[in-house]
């Protein structure tokens, strides 16, 4: 068995970052930017009201000055002219400030009868004017890589950039296999159950950026098995969950040997997940999870996603690691380094009192993966614990 710490290396081996492509910024969101975008404009691009009131040519202001009202600036329409001494123009929130105004005066601050104003409100220092490109100027950048936010697309279309260079999607198939297993909404036998981790391993690929196909069930005979790594073709990491074991009905990884697979390693030293293996076939990275359903789902976190991001071109690294402070106190642990399921918040851990790998509404509930190094001795409430976050 190898570390989990040696298993990433290898994995980190096994792919590398995918070919960029061009899509519209309305496609982008929630996609890796693989090439920095820059302004084409200033933001905003002209000296901007940033309140409903009036445009005048008077920094030193007192309260009885009066003004004539010589036109109106509204959002899109500006004044053409320009303001002299003891002039004013209506102007509304975003419009450009037209030229001799230096100041604006807020309309609750004032009085209007006609065409003439008088300010009647405290005046203040905040002129109440956005200087042109305060925001951005002409040649700002967003770097790369970015996996873009709803604020990054806002600020790309205010840039003016209509089109961005992203990472493609990693192509995902998801291999469930074993002759106990139903699709759900399926009626299954006495002896058989859901392909529940599949879904949820599709969901957490499909969040993380990356695009999973659920293939038919391999059922444990040598020809389902190639039949689904046939239909497997196209992908660029193909998953397979079970059937990576040493029992009888154990045939993945020997199918996968006959059709070229490379194998990287095979069991980890960690709880749960200790069966999984991987490889390279043809031009796909392979990855071999445990069946039991916790199992498959935490390997999903600890290896599946950091692979994942590194084809996005994020980087090779593992999970984040938080710390918090422990709740209980907890006998020594095992041989292999512990991956248990907690609940995290402010500060503090608790471990879930169950640990076997078969409850998935344990897993439901817990918010946290608590990391418990192998050989762990005794721990006391207080100590504190790595945690990746859920």
């Amino acid at each position: 068995m190898i570390t989990v710490e040696e298993a990433l290396r290898h994995l980190f081996t096994l792919v590398s970052p995918l070919e960029p492509e061009t899509v519209a910024l309305a496609e982008a969101g929630g996609r890796v930017l693989a090439e920095g975008a820059q302004a084409r404009r200033d933001q905003p691009p002209f000296a901007a009201s940033s309140m409903d009131g009036y445009a005048i040519n008077g920094t030193r202001l007192c309260i009885g000055d009066s003004f004539d009202v010589i036109g109106e600036a509204a959002a899109g329409h500006g004044f053409a002219g320009e303001v002299g001494i003891g002039q004013a123009v209506r102007i509304f929130t975003g419009a450009p400030v037209p030229k001799g105004a230096d100041r604006i005066v807020m309309q609750e601050d004032i009085t209007r009868e006609a065409d003439r104003i008088t300010v009647t409100g405290a005046s203040s220092d905040n002129t109440h004017i956005r200087p042109e490109g305060s925001d951005f100027r002409v040649g700002d950048r967003i770097d790369a890589p970015r996996r873009l936010s709803p604020p990054d697309i806002a600020l790309l279309a205010a840039m003016n950039v209509a089109e961005v260079t992203v990472r493609r999607h990693p192509r995902v198939a998801l291999i469930s296999t074993g002759d106990e297993l139903v699709m759900p909404g399926d009626d299954p036998g006495p002896d058989q159950i859901i392909a529940s981790n599949t879904y949820g391993l599709k969901a957490m690929l499909d969040a993380a950026g990356a695009k999973a196909r659920i293939l038919p069930i391999a059922r444990d005979t040598k020809r389902s098995l190639e039949t689904a790594f046939e239909l497997a073709q196209g992908a660029d990491l193909v998953v397979t969950i079970g059937g990576a074991s040493v029992g009888d009905h154990d045939l993945v990884g020997a199918v996968a040997a006959d059709l070229g697979m490379e194998r990287a390693f095979y069991k980890v030293a960690m709880r749960p997940g200790k069966p999984l293996m991987a490889g390279r076939m043809g031009q796909a990275a392979m990855l071999g999870l445990p069946g039991n359903p916790v199992s498959a789902m935490v390997c999903g976190h600890v290896f599946l996603l950091p692979m994942i991001r590194v084809m996005l071109g994020l980087g090779a690294r593992p999970a984040p690691r938080l710390r918090a402070r422990l709740t209980c106190d907890m006998e020594t642990g095992g041989p292999r380094e512990h991956y248990m399921r907690a609940e995290a918040a402010d500060g503090r851990i608790t471990p879930e009192p169950r640990q076997d790998s078969a409850l998935l509404s344990v897993l439901a509930r817990a918010n946290a993966l608590m990391i418990r190094p192998a050989g762990d001795g005794p721990r006391r409430a207080g100590d504190e614990m790595d945690y990746i976050a859920l």
